[in-house]
């Protein structure tokens, strides 16, 4: 007994020091308990393990085996793709197993269904509880078959692929008012009628500019999208000055001899509110720590709201915006995938008459040439004083009515009047729509408001409008324009647009020229 004991406990130290010397086998963020998997795709599934470990996974009935990668590169990651599956809303188990078959990972209360990425800026990011009726629409909030995970905020320099999650969660009054309230309203409007389960998964940042959610192998090939990196490298430059005032003590010890100038006060404020590395602002820096972490996740598709932050360079918004949703659908490898927005409501900016936002709303719309894209319409209901709408209940009512229309074969009107043509008749211009809905044009108890006119000088003035119901067009007249060659429609920051189809959605802003800005 002497001689065997110590052997005895050798033998249980080696062993355990053999259980230690494996790493745990981890999944992907999105592989939590509760999720909804995308049905109808191939699955992907991936993790983490030892270098060269055989990891298999096991999935409603199906089990796929693979070995985790021995490339120094990328040590220890692994992927594999699971035949498609049905919907189910019957709860299962994903089983992943290693080497060590004493150390299995189990998630459980897994349902299939469509999966839609949430992503953008506050309008998006912001909760059920932030906004209109909220008490009531939380205390009726009660449908497990809508769940949702919302990726933390996460800048990084390089492509990250982990990030800290709230995990899947059911739609209950305990859990709802922190969900993106654009994105539940539209799942709440979408999943009774498709049937299925549905999942969101909500990766957004307040305050957000596009650029920082497009890759860098994007904005490096395109010289187009220069100028995004050489503003990036003088703010980065102004923040180590800033910095290095900083630190020499400039804000207390170091006077500024004329502090009326506006020199000085730039400076002080530079000091003090200096945006540098790790910042929200950093391009490719949220694509980077909340999309990567989430490739090559199956998604039905994407809803996006985003914009507001870009609105002083909207010359640029049209070709950023294509290319992220370009590279988006490429990294996500599932083909053009439907990516739906809400177009920018009305909201004062730097001055409800200006057109800063309008042509940021042009440059969206223009985005509608790429394939399974789709826009919603707000022009009506912003709030020209608040930057956060708060009628979000029909913001997500009408991205659910596109995603319907052009993802699951509804017959619903899903698009407002659109800018067809615009022709002259003597000292008027008459325009013509498309999806002016089956009862035509309406704009209500009064005429239709926020049109313009402008002649060769390419001056625009207020014009009066009025609707033809035999043809659904509109005829555009002003004292002031005798000679007109051009019109627009809502085409100011706040507008005060009230052109609506038949159906109740609004019309396209739009304008007949092509002048610049």
């Amino acid at each position: 007994m002497r001689t065997t004991r110590p052997l005895l406990f050798f033998a249980l130290t080696l062993a355990f020091a053999t259980a230690l010397a494996h790493a745990d086998i981890t999944l992907a963020p999105l592989f939590r308990d509760h999720a909804v998997l995308q049905r109808d795709k191939p699955l992907p599934v991936w993790g983490r393990a030892d270098a060269g470990e055989h990891v298999t996974v096991t999935f409603r009935g199906q089990t796929v085996t693979t070995i985790a990668s021995t490339n120094p590169a990328d040590a220890g990651s692994w992927i594999v793709y699971l035949p498609p599956v049905a919907a189910s809303a019957q709860p299962a188990e994903l089983t992943v197993t290693g080497t060590n078959p004493a150390r299995p990972v189990h998630i459980t209360d897994i349902l299939t269904g469509d999966v839609w990425l949430a992503s953008g800026q506050s309008n998006m990011e912001r909760r059920v509880n932030q906004f209109q009726n909220a008490a009531e629409e939380i205390a009726a909030a009660n449908n497990p078959l809508i769940r949702v995970i919302t990726i933390n905020r996460h800048e990084s320099d390089t492509p990250a692929t982990d990030v800290e999650t709230t995990g899947w969660l059911l739609t209950t009054p305990q859990t709802v008012a922190d969900f993106s309230a654009t994105a539940y309203y539209f799942a709440r409007e979408l999943q009774p009628r498709i049937g299925v389960p549905l999942g969101i998964v909500s990766s957004s940042w307040g305050g957000t500019k596009i650029e920082a959610w497009i890759s860098a192998n994007t904005l490096a090939t395109n010289p187009a999208f220069a100028p995004v990196a050489q503003r990036w490298q003088k703010t980065l430059d102004a923040y180590h000055v800033a910095q290095t005032a900083k630190s020499a003590g400039a804000t207390q010890s170091r006077p500024i001899q004329n502090p009326k100038s506006s020199r000085a006060t730039a400076t002080v404020r530079q000091i003090q509110n200096s945006i540098g590395p790790g910042h929200q602002d950093t391009p490719s820096g949220l694509f980077n720590g909340m999309i990567n972490p989430l490739l090559p996740f199956a998604l039905r598709g994407v809803i996006w709201y985003q914009g507001e932050s870009n609105t002083g360079r909207s010359n640029e918004y049209h070709a950023l915006f294509a290319a992220m949703i370009t590279q988006w659908r490429a990294n996500f490898g599932q083909g053009d995938i439907p990516f739906f927005w809400v177009q920018l409501a009305d909201y004062k900016g730097g001055g409800a008459d200006h057109t800063d936002w309008a042509f940021l709303r042009e440059a969206q719309t223009q985005t509608l040439s790429l394939p399974a894209t789709g826009q919603a319409v707000t022009i009506d209901i912003g709030d020209r004083n608040d930057i956060h709408p708060k009628n979000k209940q029909e913001v997500g009512r009408r991205l659910a009515l596109i995603a319907r229309a052009k993802v699951y074969g509804a017959t619903v009107d899903y698009l407002g009047p659109t800018f067809a043509t615009a022709k002259r008749e003597g000292t008027a211009m008459r325009v013509t729509f498309r999806a002016a809905g089956t009862d035509g044009l309406t704009s209500g108890n009064k005429p239709p408001q926020s049109f313009e006119l402008a002649g060769a000088d390419k001056i625009f003035h207020p014009a009066t409008a009025t609707i033809n119901p035999a043809d659904n067009t509109i005829l555009v007249t002003s004292p002031a324009v005798p000679a007109p060659v051009a019109v627009r429609y809502a085409w100011r920051n706040s507008p005060g647009a009230n052109l609506f189809n038949s159906a109740g959605l609004p019309a396209v802003p739009f304008r007949s020229d092509d002048w610049a800005q």
